[in-house]
């Protein structure tokens, strides 16, 4: 049986430095099994999708607290679309309007979560969206075929 972690991509796109809510879903999902890459600060959505690719990441996460969401997003979305990656969830968080959290996700994007948000509810989500399309347990592994 191959067992493997949910690969999640944590990126801070743009131009806002303030980090330390990546950082701790970051942690977050580490902490609940999963594989996680930090990208850092100040990532281009090219950047970011290059990222994804190379790492072979089921999940991209985007921590947007700059109010460039409504370009951001859908960005690295269609970029990775671009690359053959449309199963990878798009995800994030920030100080993003209801509205714009409608729309996004009308394009694709997933669960958006606002300041906040306990970090255990993106988990969840996470695991939950893996589990539907993997066939994943809920420990945040996916069985291989037998």
């Amino acid at each position: 049986m191959n067992d493997r972690k949910i690969r999640v991509l944590v990126a801070k796109p743009g131009l806002d430095g303030h980090d330390r809510g990546a950082k701790v879903i970051a942690a977050a999902l580490q902490d609940s099994g999963m594989e996680v890459i930090y990208t850092g600060l100040h990532q281009t959505p090219e950047m970011i999708a290059a990222t994804a690719l190379q790492e072979d990441v089921d999940v991209v996460a985007l921590s947007i607290l700059s109010g460039a969401h409504m370009t951001l997003l859908p960005r690295v979305l269609n970029l990775l679309v671009e690359q053959g990656m449309s199963d990878v969830l798009v995800t994030g968080g920030g100080i993003i309007p209801h509205e714009d959290i409608e729309a996004l996700q009308e394009q694709g994007v997933g669960r958006l979560f606002g300041p906040g948000t306990p970090t255990t509810d993106a988990v969840d989500y996470i695991r939950s969206w893996f589990a539907e399309r993997e066939g994943a347990d809920s420990a945040g592994t996916t069985a291989g075929a037998e």
